[in-house]
């Protein structure tokens, strides 16, 4: 199965959570994409002593998972696209919408 996970939080734990499962269903067989909207383009900077997202985000990309960052929402939070959030568009995002069988939004 195809499985999209759009992370619009910065939230520690919901964006933990949000990576854990895109990587147990990497794991598990599926193909996962997730994609950074709003605040969640600063995922990769969330530090928190519980939840490491950027572990978790490392994870996923490691294990052939595809993350993407909205290129609008990196402007507005004065950030720019990485190697593990390269800089997207919403034609990404509903490319993504489009080929997933399912879609997640945390």
């Amino acid at each position: 199965m195809k499985i999209g996970i759009v992370v619009e939080t910065k939230e520690a734990e919901k964006a933990w959570n949000a990576f854990r499962f895109g990587v147990a269903a990497q794991n598990g067989g599926h193909q996962v994409k997730a994609f950074l909207l709003g605040e969640g383009v600063e995922c990769e900077d969330i530090r928190h002593e519980k939840f490491n997202v950027l572990e978790q985000m490392t994870l996923l990309s490691e294990a052939g998972g595809e993350i993407l960052a909205c290129g609008t929402c990196l402007k507005l939070h004065q950030k720019e696209g990485t190697d593990l959030c390269p800089l997207s568009t919403m034609q990404d995002l509903l490319k993504l919408v489009e080929e997933c069988d399912r879609v997640l939004v945390f």
